[in-house]
Formats: structure tokens, C-alpha cells, sequence
């Protein structure tokens, strides 16, 4: 049996380092790298750091708008899945490779597995959720972090092939986390104190719009105390073409992005998490960080359901006013599963076909 993971940024490398442990014993898994993070800073230093297997096949992408991206990525993916002929082609989360990795498979035939199917921020002007959207219609395996997200299906009418599972950032925090703190120096090297700092992230392309620039930068220099930004290069260069980056850098500690172990080290180091990023705020949760996420929706809905995340959009005076009221919630059940999704997920993949 051979399935082939699509892959092309930083969530999707660490997802899939977990499921090509737990695939490897049972069919022949085919890494394709569709070039959309082509920075060696959110590339190359993944696979190193968690052991994720060379790609097989790399695809050019690089820059461009989505449609750009999407239709490179079309044209890149259609001979290598003809050349490799798979029994199933494994997508990831919602980005341009997602949607662009589904529907090269659907027209050519071969089954599809949706690995974090079902969620929903329900805002159809983000591109992540039509990617979403898509996917999940088109796929034939579709594996659940939570059960908020098999209802999410189910209210659209999708319950077959539907597996809550569990999600695979629990199984990359439990084998990764410890190692992070232990081997990691980034906050030695920052000359920062654990809990002492904020640490932010923005990428998101309605925050990266020029409209957004001037709350961001505000947003920035109104925080107190030491304030981390690993910044995107979306970010720097929104910024620098804005004039904004000087003021950027310094209201903040600005770092070039990190690999897994630095963020996550730094992450679980934080007194507080702002991001615009879906996977951060997962990852924040995973290590009782809580997190102030810079938009209108979210799909990680039981974060803020049990308060240890808060939506305030790109709103410095309700970023001021949610700062000055965190609070560490009492209660941080399981939402996500035991650590063991990739395996689930690798054992319905190699089982036969009803």
C-alpha cells in the first residue's frame, strides 16, 4: 500500500511527523513538499528538528496570491501523484496545499484523508475556511480533533467516512514538549524570564492588510514589559512596505521565525499567547498558556468555551483590557485527545477498503 502526505508549511510539516512514524510500519509513505513555505526558516529546519523524512518530491510553489499559489501547486502535484499512484493522498488542515493536494486526488481518482476534518470558524471570507469547506466535501477519510468538529460535519450533512481521532498536535507536544524545554535556549537567549514576556505571532492576511498595520504597530507599543515577535516574512514585509517596522521593532523583541523547539519552548515559557494563527492557539492551549486570539472567529471554539482563549480581534483597547483581566482557568481537561491520533489515523488509512 503506498500513501502520499501533502504537505507545505510550518502545522503541516509537524502534523505529519507523527503519521509518518505511525504509517512507516505499514505501507510506503511518499512526502511531497509543495514549496508554499519555501524559507528555510519555516521549512527545512522542521524536518530536522522532529525527523521528518526528506521530501520525496518538491514543488516549487513560492509566492503569489492565492490563486497564484493554488493553480502552481495544480499543475506540480498532478505528475507526481500520476507517477506514484497512491491508494490515498493525506492533506492537512487548510491551507492552499490542502485544498490544491484534494482536489488534484479527487480528479484523478484516488482517495482522500483529511487529517483535522470538521473545523469551522463559520467566516467564509477567510481563504483557510473555503479551503476547509472543500476539502472536507471531497474527501473520503475525514479525522476529527474533537467531537465539536464531527458535529460540525453532521450539521452539514457529512457523517460518512467521519473519525473522531484525536489530533496529532497532542502527539507531537507529548514526544516534543519535553525535549523543547530541555535542549531549547532561546529564552537565555532573549535575556527574558519564564512568564516574564508576551509572545506574539501574526501572519494572517487580513492582518497583514494595510488597514490593519497601524492597529498592529499600536497594539504593540501599548503592551507593557518585555513583548516577543517571531515575526512571518508576510509580517516584515507588509510592515517595511508600510514604513512600520522600525516601530515594530522597537516596541518588541522582533526574532526571524523559529523552528518547532524554540517556539514551543518559548511558548510554554509565556505569561500570556497573542495570535492570529489557528495552530497557535491549539498549541497554547496544549501547554495551559493562555491565549488572546487577534481576530473575529475561531475554530478551536472549546478554548473559549472553557476561557483560556479570548477572540479581540485587531483591537488594541480590548487587547488592553483582556490583558489586564487574564486570568489561568481552573479547569484544562483533554479536548484533543490522549496522543495516540496519528496512530489511529494510520490504522484506518492501511485498512482495506470496505
Amino acid at each position: 500500500m503506498k500513501v502520499v502526505s501533502v504537505v507545505g508549511n510550518r502545522p503541516q510539516f509537524i502534523k505529519a511527523a507523527p503519521l509518518a512514524r505511525a504509517l512507516a510500519p505499514l505501507c510506503d509513505h511518499v512526502l511531497v513538499h509543495t514549496g508554499q513555505h519555501y524559507d528555510e526558516e519555516l521549512s527545512a529546519v522542521f524536518f530536522d528538528e522532529l525527523g521528518l523524512q526528506p521530501p520525496d518530491h518538491r514543488i516549487e510553489t513560492g509566492s503569489g496570491s492565492h490563486a497564484q499559489q493554488t493553480g502552481s501547486m495544480l499543475v506540480g502535484l498532478e505528475p507526481v501523484l500520476a507517477s506514484e499512484q497512491p491508494d490515498v493522498v493525506l492533506v492537512y488542515g487548510d491551507t492552499n496545499s490542502t485544498l490544491a493536494g484534494a482536489l488534484v486526488a479527487v480528479k484523478s481518482g484516488y482517495r482522500i484523508g483529511h487529517v483535522e476534518s470538521g473545523l469551522r470558524s463559520f467566516d467564509r471570507a477567510m481563504p483557510e475556511e473555503v479551503n476547509r469547506v472543500v476539502t472536507d466535501v471531497i474527501s473520503d477519510l475525514r479525522f476529527c480533533p474533537s467531537q465539536v468538529a464531527v458535529d460540525n460535519l453532521a450539521a452539514e450533512g457529512i457523517t460518512q467516512g467521519v473519525h473522531l481521532v484525536g489530533d496529532v498536535m497532542v502527539d507531537v507536544a507529548a514526544q516534543f514538549g519535553p525535549l523543547a524545554r530541555r535542549r531549547s535556549t532561546i529564552l537565555e537567549r532573549l535575556s527574558i524570564e519564564p512568564q516574564g514576556y508576551t509572545l506574539i505571532t501574526v501572519h494572517r492576511q487580513s492582518n497583514t492588510e494595510a488597514a490593519a498595520l497601524g492597529a498592529l504597530v499600536e497594539m504593540l507599543e501599548s503592551i507593557e514589559g518585555p513583548l516577543v515577535f517571531p515575526l512571518h516574512p508576510r509580517t516584515e514585509s507588509a510592515l517595511s512596505r508600510r514604513g512600520l517596522l522600525e516601530r515594530a521593532e522597537r516596541a518588541a523583541l522582533v526574532t526571524p521565525p523559529l523552528g518547532y523547539l524554540d517556539f514551543t519552548a518559548l511558548l510554554a515559557s509565556a505569561r500570556v499567547c497573542l495570535t492570529d494563527s489557528g495552530g497557535v492557539q491549539k498549541e497554547a492551549y496544549l501547554q495551559s498558556v493562555p491565549c488572546l486570539t487577534l481576530r473575529d472567529t475561531s475554530e478551536w471554539v472549546e478554548t473559549i468555551e472553557l476561557g483560556w482563549n479570548r477572540l479581540v480581534a485587531m483591537d488594541p483597547a480590548a487587547v488592553a483590557k483582556a490583558l489586564a483581566e487574564i486570568r489561568t482557568p481552573a479547569e484544562h481537561p483533554p479536548l484533543y485527545g490522549d496522543g495516540h491520533a496519528a496512530d489511529r489515523i494510520a490504522e484506518l488509512v492501511a485498512a482495506p477498503v470496505p
